[in-house]
């Protein structure tokens, strides 16, 4: 069960990873087949069904997105915490709301994310 401490810890690794733009960084949360879920998906790389599986896949995604996104920046705004999963709310340099759901293995790796807009910017 995740508690409140390990949130605030991955929480805080989170975004400063991805602030730093440390593709190292950002990976190191998550296990090495992992799926990720955004509406993006199928803007950026063409993938219609927005589902993207394996460390590698997503990777090269997200290398890509930083590349056309150089000013990326994310403010945490609300941390909630489930039994084996974490939501974080935060606000981008745009001003747009999102919210990311992960849910965690038992080495509490990233195995599920999904991301969620209020305003998905166009890419």
């Amino acid at each position: 069960m995740i508690d409140q401490e390990f949130a605030k810890h991955f929480a805080d690794e989170w975004v400063s990873a991805w602030n730093s733009h440390d593709m190292d960084a950002i990976m190191a949360h998550y296990d090495d087949n992992f799926e990720f879920t955004s509406p993006l998906i199928s803007r950026v790389v063409g993938e219609p069904s927005g589902r993207l599986k394996g460390k590698e896949a997503v990777r090269a995604y997200w290398s890509k997105a930083l590349s056309l996104i150089p000013d990326l920046h994310f403010e945490l705004l609300t941390i909630f915490v489930g039994v084996n999963s974490i939501v974080l709310h935060y606000e981008n340099q745009a001003g747009r709301l999102s919210a990311e759901a992960f849910e965690f293995g038992p080495d509490m790796k990233v195995i599920r994310s999904f991301a969620n807009y209020a305003n998905p910017p166009s890419i």
